[in-house]
């Protein structure tokens, strides 16, 4: 007798989506650290292989190698879990207000959640809230193309050499060059970031 195949349940079809999400995310990151896979596989003591099926979602790590990717990223474990259970018609798709991803603490100064469903797109968008005299004092340089739109409050955004004081209502785009910023006032500032290609 020939055995049939067997179906593949619903679980299962939501595990390989999120094996395959995270692969993506594990993947972005990896190239927005300029990192190739035999680098990454001597700071995380891991195979090319390993790596290789990670992300293209055939396997899926450990919450042990999660801890050493995130380190080696510098985000916090935190960052590879979906916060709330997100509908598979929306997966790839949608973020609730309820299931961003974020990134720094009030204590650090700025808090970034991802507002994009992966790290997968050629491009990525968060939103920012800067606490009051939070501050980039050093510049920063990416080799990215990088937008933006201001909510509310205000910021102080070096780009170059150049001050700009911006404030809500407000949008800046600037490509490959060095930028810092402040939030010179009283109140949180929260700003739309669009940067390409993703650097989380």
């Amino acid at each position: 007798m020939i055995a049939k195949p067997q179906e593949t349940s619903a679980l299962e079809i939501r595990e390989i989506s999120e094996a395959q999400s995270l692969g993506r995310d594990i993947r972005a990151l990896r190239k927005s650290r300029d990192l190739t896979l035999q680098e990454l596989s001597l700071i995380i003591g891991r195979s090319v292989g390993f790596i290789s099926q990670i992300e293209r979602g055939l396997s899926t790590p450990s919450i042990k190698d999660l801890r050493t990717l995130a380190k080696a990223f510098d985000v916090p474990v935190s960052w590879f879990f979906v916060v709330n259970e997100t509908p598979d018609k929306e997966r790839e798709f949608i973020v609730r207000a309820g299931s961003r991803r974020a990134l720094g603490t009030t204590e650090d100064g700025i808090v970034e959640e991802l507002l994009s469903p992966d790290l997968g797109g050629s491009f990525e968008m968060f939103r920012s809230v800067l606490e009051p005299g939070a501050e980039l004092s050093e510049p920063v340089l990416r080799k990215t193309e990088e937008a933006g739109y201001i909510t509310s409050g205000s910021i102080d955004l070096w780009i170059g050499s150049r001050l700009f004081q911006l404030k809500a209502g407000d949008s800046f785009r600037f490509e490959n060059k060095p930028y810092r910023w402040r939030n010179p006032g009283k109140e949180k500032t929260v700003i739309i970031w669009v940067v390409s290609p993703p650097v989380y």
